[in-house]
């Protein structure tokens, strides 16, 4: 069965936030959103980051304990001569783990690419949705969704500009001041492994080329990603496998994300 989708209309924006004209929004913009097709494919995505587990096959394993044996009155677990301390057995302090993770462990989902391909067709589609973009805790003023850019927007190099000047324009400041109180401290041990902060997601900006130099203006401001079209996937546009991810087009992009995605949805 095939969808009937529409395209429709957007209004493009100049660096001021000034219409300068209006672009016919490709068909798949109007793809429903399939939120359970979404999370499958960004665990798939995501797993496959994720570098496999094991433990050394001797880990608690290094002692001479052994057990005491029968009628003593000792539980019959492994123990150090002389000083009878229980060891080796995983119920002991300092014994093997019952279970050590293996790095024969399956961590990947395999998903197929037609599913990869229509799940980013349905985050795209979300981010034309204000609901869906309000409820991941987005805030905005702009007037319609998603927001589409001239392409004198990739020309931006300098970090301050975008912030104090184009983002406040565009009506995607608030989400900027968002994500700056959101910064706080991880609980845990987490602390100590390389992610000490928790951090939460703010605009994304999809460009033409990855060599832009607004791509190193915008790598330093927090809760940004600014990401190509031809790279684009479900892990920019639904992080934590939740779409509607505030979303901000330049023109060319629209055109390589349509020339990326051309063909017939089919549900």
């Amino acid at each position: 069965m095939y969808l009937e989708l529409v395209s429709k209309k957007i209004q493009i924006l100049d660096l001021q936030g000034n219409k300068i004209g209006e672009l016919e929004l490709p068909y798949f913009f109007s793809y429903p959103v399939r939120k359970d097709l979404i999370r499958r494919v960004f665990i798939s995505e995501f797993t496959k980051s994720l570098q496999p587990k094991g433990r050394d096959p001797m880990a608690g394993k290094r002692t001479s304990a052994l057990s005491f044996g029968i009628n003593l009155g000792l539980a019959r677990v492994p123990r150090v001569k002389q000083s009878g301390e229980a060891a080796l057995a995983p119920n002991t302090v300092g014994g093997r783990l019952t279970f050590p993770p293996t790095v024969e462990k399956r961590i990947v989902e395999e998903v197929n690419e037609k599913e990869k391909r229509l799940a980013v067709i349905s985050a795209l589609a979300a981010t034309t949705l204000p609901e869906l973009v309000k409820a991941r805790g987005h805030r905005f003023s702009a007037q319609e969704l998603p927001i589409v850019v001239s392409d004198d927007l990739e020309k931006v190099d300098k970090a301050k500009v975008l912030v104090n000047e184009i983002f406040p324009k565009l009506g995607v400041y608030e989400d900027i001041e968002r994500v700056k109180d959101r910064v706080r401290i991880r609980a845990g041990k987490g602390k100590m492994r390389g992610r000490r902060y928790k951090r939460a997601k703010g605009p994304l900006i999809i460009v033409s080329d990855i060599k832009a130099p607004i791509v190193k203006a915008g790598s330093n401001i927090e809760g940004v990603d600014i990401v190509a079209a031809n790279l684009v996937s479900v892990i920019h546009l639904a992080p934590g496998g939740h779409p509607g991810r505030l979303t901000i087009y330049t023109k060319s992009s629209i055109d390589i994300l349509s020339k990326r995605l051309q063909g017939r949805v089919v549900s």
